[in-house]
């Protein structure tokens, strides 16, 4: 009865814990400004089914892509029984679904093959950071946290699985030695190897069969918990980010609502704009200026460097990283965030996203190639940030480079980005 009570006890305290901070980062997403995003719901469900459930771009790079399908599936299938462990847990039952039979042993083998198959994929991953040191795991961005949070949620992994499957060997051990309530049930086509490593005492192998089984369900609910701390909360946000993501063609800029009332009111005297509460800023300075899907891109990164390793402007040395916008984003966020539940919403701490997270020279250092938001598994768009960033140097502060003042005043003066009259532009097709 004290197990029950301290299971149940830990149980609710670890989910209310992550509703608390779940609850936080949808209240941060909300700053942003509002856009609609549910437009055409069949390809957003089409789309979503495709790159966050089938991971269909993550095989771009096939060695990372299977691996990370085999710990993908694996992990979350295999929690399928922590339903059945909560159960036991709450109602001090032992493989309560021991009844459906065959079933049951066809479910519990192939979650020991997935398991197997997990910490195959989180070796591989965990020899390519610390052994191979692959170029795109680093950069100026990925600072200690982001390179002990990735190795961190790997040997977590391993830890769970490892757990796991000794459980069922200290299970299946205490089932062929007809020990207590330790039936015959499931079927152990991976830990059966393990039998051999264990002792023959069956008092020793119920409490390894317990402490496994204990470890098991509260590393569960601690990597929960862990989650919304961590970059691995896309295994989550990768559904409705994927939804929501934007499926016009790439390089088709969005149009500025607040241009296109002012151009329409130059037009046509009696055009009345909209009606709005909210004070217009062409651009974006500080993170409340983007829109709400943004800022939910900038929570779902899952810092793989798959946008900075294409970056042409990257590749040249230049300090422009997309995974540093996404990055440096979610870090304005949390702070704006924090400076919220410590000193009220209407706190200014006199910073900005512009200048104190991203430089003028990252923003403009972007070719606008797209290449990014082509290469990132779960459809981030980063280059939607610099051109709103951009669109704040440009429209709010007149600050832009000299070549992109000489092509605006060649506009103005000629129609045209070119220093030449319009009079003079079929010059070149004159025959001599």
């Amino acid at each position: 009865m004290i197990a029950q009570l301290i299971f149940s006890l830990s149980f609710i305290i670890a989910v209310v814990f992550f509703s608390i901070q779940v609850k936080r980062i949808i209240r941060n997403i909300k700053l942003g400004r509002d856009i609609n995003r549910h437009d055409a719901p069949k390809k957003r469900w089409l789309t979503m089914a495709k790159v966050a459930l089938g991971q269909s771009k993550m095989v771009a790079r096939p060695i990372a892509g299977i691996m990370h399908i085999l710990v993908y599936l694996g992990f979350v299938i295999i929690n399928l029984e922590v339903l059945e462990i909560i159960i036991d847990g709450i109602f001090g039952t032992h493989r309560v679904f021991a009844f459906l039979g065959s079933f049951y042993n066809f479910l519990i083998g192939s979650f020991e093959i997935l398991a197997l198959l997990v910490l195959i994929g989180v070796i591989v991953f965990l020899i390519r950071r610390v052994i191979l040191r692959l170029k795109r795991f680093s950069g100026v961005e990925m600072t200690t946290w982001p390179k002990s949070d990735a190795l961190y949620i790997l040997i977590i992994e391993v830890l769970l699985m490892s757990a796991f499957l000794t459980m069922n060997a200290a299970d299946y051990k205490l089932q062929l030695a007809g020990f207590g309530h330790y039936i015959p049930v499931g079927s152990f086509p991976v830990s059966q190897f393990l039998l051999n490593l264990l002792p023959n005492n069956p008092e020793t192998l119920v409490f390894i069969e317990r402490s496994c089984w204990w470890f098991h369900i509260l590393g569960i609910l601690a990597f929960l918990n862990y989650l919304p701390f961590s970059k691995h909360f896309h295994i989550i946000l990768a559904f409705p980010n994927t939804w929501y993501s934007n499926l016009n063609a790439k390089g088709r800029f969005n149009d500025m609502e607040s241009v296109q009332n002012e151009v329409k009111a130059m037009f046509d005297p009696t055009f009345t704009p909209p009606p709005s509460d909210e004070i217009a800023r062409f651009g974006a300075k500080d993170v409340q200026d983007l829109n709400w899907v943004q800022l939910m891109n900038a929570y779902t990164c899952t810092e793989c460097g798959r946008c900075t390793s294409v970056c042409p402007a990257n590749q040249t040395g230049k300090l422009l990283s997309p995974r540093k916008i996404m990055m440096d984003t979610r870090d304005r966020l949390e702070e704006v965030g924090r400076n919220i539940n410590q000193k009220g919403k209407d706190y200014s701490d006199d910073k900005s996203l512009l200048d104190n997270y991203i430089s003028r020279e990252e923003i403009w250092a972007c070719t606008t190639c797209n290449a990014c938001t082509e290469a990132c598994p779960i459809n981030i768009d980063p280059l939607s940030i610099i051109l709103d960033l951009r669109r704040y140097a440009v429209m709010e502060e007149s600050n832009v480079t000299g070549s992109l003042n000489a092509m605006f005043s060649n506009i103005e003066n000629n129609g045209a980005p070119w220093k030449y009259a319009p009079s003079d532009r079929l010059n070149w097709a004159t025959k001599e």
